[in-house]
């Protein structure tokens, strides 16, 4: 479909685990709509065995490789050729590499030179120049857990549009449906402030995309703020959204709500220091 922003999930099962690809799957549903789901690895192997379930169950597309020598995985090499043949599909928005090997370095720098998003998936084993190489990056320990079911995928103008935009000011639209309650915020004082970094980061978006009354639009900013710290995640500071972390130090930040097409509500803020 048109309305909707197509991700390619390719999964390394060996250095996978299959009780995490749920939560994984769900969570990168919230960026797109994720039109192809593979594993690869070969399956004859003994330790992939819990695997079967977690494949039915999600509709992935298995994809066997054997081993050509003994020591040697041949995994990587089979989902890095796919990754490319999708990507001269010319039909993926973004691509989502779900393993925590060093050796999908080249293949995430290589994708994202050829403009599309990238997310990687994996453990905090996952090496830094991983990490780094893809535009965000997903620990496995830190998803939600959600409940069984089938994935949704929502529009792409509420998920896509903080990473995607060429105008900042352009009715970029966000979701502020909070996915968990506000955390409290009465006792906070300025000793608990947000990372300096990140507010170094927003203070930065602020000063080159505010508007004439001194707002600038939270997805700009959160684009921003991701293409400079991909690692970042409002949930190792105990928020669901970037938003909810902003309205926690209102000493800090102004925020400034308004609808958008098709009446969605749109925020942005402004810095108070």
């Amino acid at each position: 479909m048109e309305d909707w922003k197509k991700v390619a999930v390719l999964i390394d099962a060996d250095n996978t685990q299959s009780s995490k690809i749920g939560d994984a799957l769900q969570e990168i549903s919230t960026r797109g709509r994720i039109a192809v789901k593979r594993a690869y690895g070969n399956w004859r192997k003994e330790y992939l065995k819990g695997w079967e379930p977690e494949i039915k169950r999600f509709a992935i597309k298995a994809a066997q490789q054997f081993d050509c020598a003994v020591g040697k995985n041949a995994t990587d090499m089979a989902l890095t050729i796919d990754a490319m043949d999708l990507l001269h599909s010319h039909e993926y928005h973004a691509f989502a590499i779900v393993a925590s090997d060093s050796d999908y370095t080249p293949l995430a720098i290589r994708l994202r030179e050829a403009g599309v998003k990238v997310i990687g998936v994996g453990s905090r084993q996952a090496t830094e120049s991983f990490r780094n190489a893809c535009d965000e990056f997903l620990f496995l320990d830190d998803l939600p857990q959600k409940p069984s079911g089938a994935l949704s995928d929502p529009p792409v103008e509420d998920l896509f549009s903080p990473f995607e935009m060429e105008d900042p000011f352009s009715d970029l639209e966000i979701d502020l449906q909070m996915d968990s309650p506000t955390p409290q915020t009465d006792d906070l004082t300025e000793e608990d402030d947000v990372p300096e970094k990140v507010h170094d980061l927003l203070r930065e978006a602020s000063v080159t995309w505010q508007d004439s009354d001194g707002f600038v639009n939270l997805a700009a900013a959160g684009n921003h703020l991701h293409k400079q710290l991909p690692l970042f995640d409002c949930r190792a500071h105990g928020y669901a959204k970037l938003l909810q972390l902003l309205e926690a130090f209102p000493y800090l930040y102004e925020i400034k709500r308004y609808l958008g097409k098709n009446g969605v509500t749109i925020a942005s803020y402004r810095c108070l220091t």
